[in-house]
């Protein structure tokens, strides 16, 4: 019987954070623009739900890392654009190095480092 597989929503899981950091470290957003950011930037191979978007959001504005402002729009419903906080900005400083270590660990033991003979 085949063990547990890992699967894309998981991933995503965990990375969606890192994402949304990201994409805001670039200028401030809306929901709908974060989650379009980051489909865009990944080709497509992840699109957040609002079921992982919002709630990832939301944490990081409780933590202090992002800030949140309701503005009006001649178009439409009211939108909360978000924004990095100072904090905000040191935490994906750090998330970034840790992302990069961890996926350089992971791909020396997926693809081999070549020193083990």
């Amino acid at each position: 019987m085949p063990g547990p597989r890992l699967r894309g929503s998981q991933l995503m899981k965990g990375t969606t954070p890192l994402l949304v950091l990201t994409v805001i470290g670039d200028g401030e957003l809306y929901g709908y623009e974060i989650a379009r950011q980051i489909r865009d930037r990944s080709g497509g191979a992840f699109a957040p739900s609002e079921g992982s978007l919002y709630p990832s959001l939301h944490r990081l504005e409780q933590d202090g890392d992002l800030t949140a402002t309701w503005r009006g729009n001649e178009r439409g419903p009211r939108r909360r654009y978000y924004r990095l906080t100072p904090k905000g900005h040191g935490l994906l400083e750090t998330s970034l190095a840790q992302w990069t270590s961890f996926a350089r660990s992971v791909e020396r033991v997926a693809l081999g480092d070549g020193s083990n003979g």
